[in-house]
């Protein structure tokens, strides 16, 4: 009888003892990281200070908007929002530190400046790899560059902002050029496509190209063209009665006096082509 008691009580502690193995798979078990929430409304600017300059800032929804200054690198953005569904603010530090947070619209808000400590800081855009791995790294950062442009070139898109009219037109068909933007090491030209004609406009080509004026006896003009970066929304087609409109991606560039832009716009099996010429005053004082 002593025995079996023995048995009982030898069993009854072992089950509520903590087991080694058990234990340390709970400890080293990944938490889900909540992102913190920030609040902005359409008439404040809600100030954000990251503890390394801002390199890359970038909003999940248009209805968001975070700006910097891209030309020297800061350590505070301003955040704005317009009503809408909430978003996401994706930021990069010159460091490669990332920060990630909600972002809701608040009519009335209650904070207006946020010191963003280091220790929020989700990762590291460069982490310290094998040379395999940094091969994809590499192309990481470059689809992080395209998803940069896109989110930009949307964002102007929707801004009505100006550079000047800058419009040529032949048969119906208008090409405007509503505005060029200065951002990071890249210049945005933001292209508009009218078709007022009876028929569709079938776009085989659209280039832009520095001219160059050669001086002397025998005067000549010399064209060098410059390749896109990236193209936002570029149509293949401009049907009847449709306005179109677009963006240029090129690295930055500035013009001398005796050179200027030249923007060429092909029509595809047709004739109705354009060519505009781009003052170097525009590409000198871009927005």
């Amino acid at each position: 009888m002593r025995r079996y008691n023995y048995i009982f009580i030898m069993v009854f502690v072992f089950a509520f003892v903590p087991r080694p193995c058990s234990a340390q798979v709970t400890s080293n078990s990944k938490t889900t990281h909540l992102l913190d929430t920030i609040y902005a409304n359409d008439t404040k600017n809600v100030a954000l200070f990251f503890p390394e300059p801002i390199r890359q800032g970038i909003t999940g929804s248009d209805n968001f908007v975070f700006t910097y200054n891209r030309e020297k690198e800061q350590y505070f953005g301003l955040l704005q929002a317009k009503p809408g569904k909430e978003s996401n603010l994706l930021v990069v530090n010159r460091n490669g530190s990332i920060f990630s947070y909600i972002v809701r619209y608040k009519k009335q808000l209650s904070k207006l400046n946020y010191f963003i400590p280091a220790s929020n800081s989700i990762g590291n855009e460069k982490p310290i790899v094998t040379d395999s791995i940094l091969a994809e790294s590499s192309e990481e950062r470059v689809d992080n560059r395209t998803f940069y442009y896109q989110k930009f070139c949307s964002y102007l898109l929707n801004r009505k902002q100006r550079i000047g009219r800058i419009k040529k037109r032949n048969e119906g068909i208008v090409l405007s050029v509503e505005n060029i933007v200065f951002d990071k090491e890249e210049l945005y030209f933001v292209i508009q496509i009218e078709n007022n004609s009876t028929l569709d406009y079938d776009l085989n080509f659209l280039n832009l190209s520095i001219e160059t004026r050669q001086k002397g006896k025998r005067k000549s003009l010399q064209r060098l063209y410059q390749e896109p970066i990236y193209k936002h929304n570029l149509p293949s087609k401009i049907v009847e009665g449709q306005t179109v409109r677009f963006v240029y991606v090129l690295p930055k560039f500035s013009l001398s006096n005796d050179r200027r832009a030249i923007l060429e716009l092909n029509e595809k099996d047709g004739e109705r082509n354009i060519e505009m010429k781009l003052s170097h005053r525009y590409i000198n004082n871009p927005n």
